[in-house]
């Protein structure tokens, strides 16, 4: 029986700041150490993409059943810590940007748009969830 709930991606190095994130999809993501000159997303980056991008297909599937936006852009930012706790980021904020056309059914979405962002934010979005309850993360090597 498979465990439909694991979620797992592996991180393979491609070369010296450069890594490779494959899903069991075989979906795949490059990303890098966020070095200046490289275009490639940091981890950081990509955390705060996973916080916005969560949080947007909840919303978006929610709106998006009754008007397709105009516009649809999720700001997410966060400030980089670094104290006696480590490094980490603080004063996380997702920003929604949201458009409807006029329209019987963009009335309905503009009237759920908050709704759907506080309950993707309260109980929907694992990302987020996951961030604000803090998850204990083990880190272990395997032998050879």
């Amino acid at each position: 029986m498979t465990d439909t709930s694991l979620r797992s991606v592996t991180v393979e190095r491609t070369s010296t700041g450069h890594y490779v994130a494959t899903n069991a999809r075989g979906g795949t993501v490059s990303f890098g150490t966020g070095a200046e000159g490289d275009t490639e997303f940091s981890p950081v980056e990509l955390l705060l993409a996973a916080l916005g991008g969560c949080t947007a297909v909840d919303v978006d599937l929610a709106t998006g059943r009754h008007a397709e936006p105009t516009a649809f852009t999720v700001a997410v930012q966060g400030t980089k810590t670094e104290d006696e706790l480590g490094n980490r980021l603080t004063g996380l904020a997702v920003t929604f940007h949201v458009t409807f056309p006029d329209g019987e059914g963009a009335e309905r979405a503009r009237a759920i748009l908050p709704r759907a962002v506080k309950a993707s934010h309260d109980r929907l979005c694992t990302v987020s969830r996951t961030v604000e309850t803090g998850t204990p993360v083990t880190a272990t090597i395997a032998q050879a």
